[in-house]
């Protein structure tokens, strides 16, 4: 695949918000293009104040923002694609738990038409957006409040969902490994997303194409707690066969437009 400049500025950034610290080196197997290409590309972040330059590499700048509102704005089509793609798997009268991701998020918009539904929520963005909607029942989990993510986190939260079953989960995640599973940046989260996970009749996952690439620190469950991704665009062969020999659904724009059938399909014409 080629990238453009803003689309390798956005995979260094994305590296970067995993890892904090991204080499030249990297970057460049990474993307398929020249190490020189790479340094001129980080030079020009850094001159625009989105990094800092190291020896070898780049880091994030100090102070650098990883709140709700930063990270809705990177991949936002994406996302928007995704969550169109998971609502459209939401049925009136349905249960479902929605993680507080950006990604999730993105669901909210469909599912306000939705009739006698009931969403379990750690995100209090997401509850407000719900609000509206008149036949959306919001079940809202306490605990420890984290203003910058604009969500609830901790054993509060955590026993609030110990007492809730069968519902459909959609959650996120931050990383993605083969041999590790799904990952988180922080622990509470990965601690009350594998208790989500654990207690769901079925679980979805929801990721853009970034996360495909690399793994964060915290795992939230094995592959075996998933039964369907959803994300943007077709993954690359391995993670195909992958997902295929275990059983679980993959699902992106094409294979959804494949699934809708010729009627469906003509309809839309």
């Amino acid at each position: 695949m080629v990238y453009s400049a803003k689309q390798r500025r956005e995979r260094v950034l994305e590296c970067l918000y995993r890892q904090g610290h991204v080499l030249v080196k990297d970057l460049a197997a990474l993307l398929q293009i020249s190490e020189a290409t790479v340094r001129r590309d980080l030079k020009g972040m850094a001159a625009d104040q989105d990094i800092e330059l190291v020896y070898g590499g780049a880091t994030l700048r100090r102070g650098s923002d990883f709140s709700f509102r930063s990270k809705s704005q990177r991949n936002i089509e994406a996302k928007r694609v995704i969550g169109e793609l998971a609502a459209a798997r939401i049925q009136d009268g349905d249960q479902i738990f929605l993680d507080s991701g950006t990604t999730t998020f993105e669901m909210a918009p469909m599912l306000k038409n939705r009739r006698r539904i009931s969403v379990i929520a750690n995100s209090t963005r997401l509850a407000q957006e719900l609000a509206v909607a008149p036949e959306v029942a919001v079940i809202m989990l306490g605990g420890q409040y984290r203003a910058d993510r604009m969500d609830t986190v901790g054993p509060l939260a955590m026993s609030t969902l110990e007492q809730l079953r069968g519902y459909r989960a959609f959650i996120g995640a931050d990383g993605m490994s083969m041999d590790f599973g799904l990952t988180a940046s922080d622990i509470e989260s990965a601690h009350l997303y594998r208790l989500a996970v654990r207690h769901a009749r079925e679980t979805c996952l929801l990721v853009d194409h970034s996360k495909f690439t690399a793994p964060s620190l915290y795992k939230i469950v094995e592959w075996d707690g998933i039964s369907c991704v959803i994300t943007d665009r077709r993954p690359l062969p391995e993670w195909e066969d992958f997902l295929k020999t275990r059983n679980i659904e993959l699902v992106f724009p094409e294979s959804a437009a494949q699934s809708a059938g010729p009627e469906e399909n003509e309809s839309l014409e």
